[in-house]
């Protein structure tokens, strides 16, 4: 994910409401645009544009289950990291130009260069993060729609506080980031309304020392459990001793006693759609991000170490991941950018 740039919105369609609409093939359907007909043999040549480094939390779930594919056989894979934004067309235009089967890449701050790229190789699936529409003929998209998960989080930090005092720290406040942020919130809050917030950005998407300065400042207003949107701010939790939630990857391991819980994101069932649709010749221009809920494997709640989350608790969040994934209670998906309450 990358820093939003002064793009106008692109399409009128509220995507939010796409998404909400249900699940399944019906909340991609109906884009508009005939799918690329042809067929295509194993293995499809695969390329992904990355703006950061293939570490960071965002990129390295879609640079796994590329790897997951190549290592099965059904693809061959490139890739290209820490590809600065004034540079991302050019970068998107060479691999197109070698005859790629599918781009994948994220389109955050060159929505307009991206898809004029696209329009330009008719016959290439691109799938692009994005905050917008999908378009013709050929230009998917994508993103991590972890906010089930992350509610669940929300649950077991609630439950945790002592100070009822907790702090978030993101990248950038745009939809991508705002939704977690918010649906953490509301897990919180749905179970401990006491608690009050401290939310700021970083204006960065890999700056680990000034997500640590942030949270350190958090912590030091009494904050006793940290949202880690952001590399760094896990680090800051284990030197003061306080708590941190994950997002997107599970740090728990690197982080024993620290973490209590991790809202993760599988891009695997998103590639693995992709691919199949190209192999088939029905790839066609569509929003994947239904893909990335919990019903389809996209995302999930981490392990939860009985020594740090007591077993009620546990007890308590894994009956609401069950409503969820039956589709008995419904995670609110809020774009909007959180405020501080506290």
């Amino acid at each position: 994910m990358t820093h939003p740039a002064d793009e106008t919105p692109l399409m009128s369609l509220d995507r939010r409401r796409v998404l909400q609409l249900g699940g399944g093939l019906a909340l991609i359907a109906g884009t508009g645009g005939a799918a690329l007909a042809q067929a295509k043999t194993k293995p499809l040549k695969v390329a992904a544009i990355y703006t950061v480094p293939v570490e960071q939390q965002w990129v390295s779930r879609i640079h796994k289950a590329l790897n997951i594919a190549k290592d099965r056989g059904d693809i061959t894979y490139k890739w290209s990291e820490n590809v600065a934004n004034n540079d991302y067309e050019r970068v998107m235009r060479q691999y197109s130009t070698e005859g790629m089967d599918i781009v994948v890449g994220e389109a955050f701050a060159v929505e307009r260069a991206a898809r004029r790229v696209a329009a330009d190789f008719p016959k290439i699936a691109y799938l692009m993060g994005s905050s917008f529409q999908p378009s013709k003929p050929n230009f998917s998209v994508f993103d991590n729609f972890i906010h089930e998960p992350a509610y669940l989080t929300g649950m077991v930090a609630g439950k945790a506080t002592k100070s009822n005092v907790m702090g978030l720290v993101g990248g950038f406040a745009i939809p991508e980031v705002n939704r977690l942020m918010n649906a953490f919130m509301d897990g919180v809050l749905a179970v401990n309304k006491d608690v009050k917030f401290l939310v700021t950005f970083i204006n960065s998407w890999y700056d680990p020392p000034k997500a640590k300065e942030a949270a350190f400042a958090m912590i030091d207003k009494k904050a006793d459990i940290m949202y880690a949107e952001r590399f760094g701010v896990t680090d800051a939790a284990k030197e003061r001793g306080v708590k941190a939630i994950g997002n997107v990857i599970d740090t728990s391991a690197q982080y024993p006693g620290v973490v209590l819980a991790s809202a993760l994101w599988h891009m695997e069932p998103t590639i693995d759609r992709v691919v199949r649709n190209v192999l088939n010749g029905t790839f066609e221009p569509a929003d994947y991000g239904v893909y990335s809920f919990m019903a389809h494997g996209g995302a999930s709640l981490s392990e939860l170490d009985p020594k740090l989350v007591p077993a009620d608790v546990i007890a308590l969040v894994r009956a609401k991941e069950k409503d969820i994934l039956e589709g008995a209670f419904r995670v609110n998906i809020n774009d909007a950018e959180p405020k501080s309450t506290a």
